[in-house]
């Protein structure tokens, strides 16, 4: 047989090629390598979230603005951070502070019934900001405290706490203190609050005559108002009181 001429017959196509052979595990790996990357950013992602989360449920969370009622000082569109241990370790509401609280029960009697999945959904965006808040969830300034007799409007047309007029300097330009009459004392262990905007908040004066007197149980309050995170141009603390309550006697003490 002519050996020769049956390798001449086989020619170069018939060995198999160096590049071939290493391309197909070249492909794979690449592949592979893909699937691991998309993996890993999945996960990555989804750890940043959890810890977010639970940062927000426990720590400090972000709250956003749906409505005018706290203006000047919070506009609508405003993501808060709020401070969720501000009133764990002892320390309770003064007046003055800006706090957001839940209001079943003072409120609202009732939470609107919801979709389970899109209630979870919507509560996960709300608790990184990045939807309205539940419609249970206020944001409000404290004006009285368990025990305070809060009065509108005394004789110099401003509300008084315990006897003392109050200047409320943070309250939305052009408002009255309230156009609604009031005279109530504050039971303990509540908070009477009001917006800054006045005439465009529904708060506990428009829940007087409701169970609970729109008084909000110091247990439902969620956290102090601390900083506005968002805008980038608004980042600042949460405009305070200013001493507006300063020299206003405690509760139940000699009224001045």
């Amino acid at each position: 047989m002519d050996s020769d001429a049956y390798d001449t017959e086989r020619g170069p196509s018939s060995s198999p090629r160096t590049g071939d052979a290493e391309e197909g595990p070249r492909s794979v790996r690449s592949a592979a390598e893909r699937i691991l990357t998309w993996r890993g950013v999945l996960w990555t992602g989804a750890a940043c979230v959890v810890v977010v989360l639970l940062l927000s449920h426990f720590v400090m969370q972000p709250f956003l603005i749906p409505s005018g009622s706290m203006e000047p000082t919070l506009k609508i569109g405003d993501r808060l951070l709020v401070d969720k241990l501000a009133y764990r370790f002892g320390d309770e509401p003064r007046r003055g502070d800006v706090v957001v609280f839940d209001g079943t029960g003072s409120f609202v009697q009732e939470p609107p019934s919801t979709n389970p999945v899109t209630g979870l959904l919507h509560g996960v965006a709300a608790a990184l900001g990045l939807a309205a808040p539940p419609d249970t969830d206020y944001v409000k300034r404290v004006v009285g405290v368990g025990g305070d007799h809060v009065v509108c409007c005394g004789k110099k047309g401003r509300i008084e706490v315990n006897g003392r007029p109050v200047t409320e300097r943070y309250v939305y330009p052009g408002n009255k203190p309230s156009s609604v009459p009031f005279d109530i004392v504050v039971p303990d262990g509540t908070l009477f609050v009001l917006g800054d905007h006045r005439a465009d908040s529904r708060d506990s004066r428009g829940h007087l005559g409701d169970p609970g007197g729109g008084m909000v149980p110091v247990d439902k309050v969620i956290g102090k108002a601390r900083w506005i995170g968002w805008p980038i141009r608004d980042w600042s603390a949460v405009r305070g009181a200013e001493g507006a309550f300063a020299g206003v006697p405690a509760a139940g003490g000699p009224h001045g």
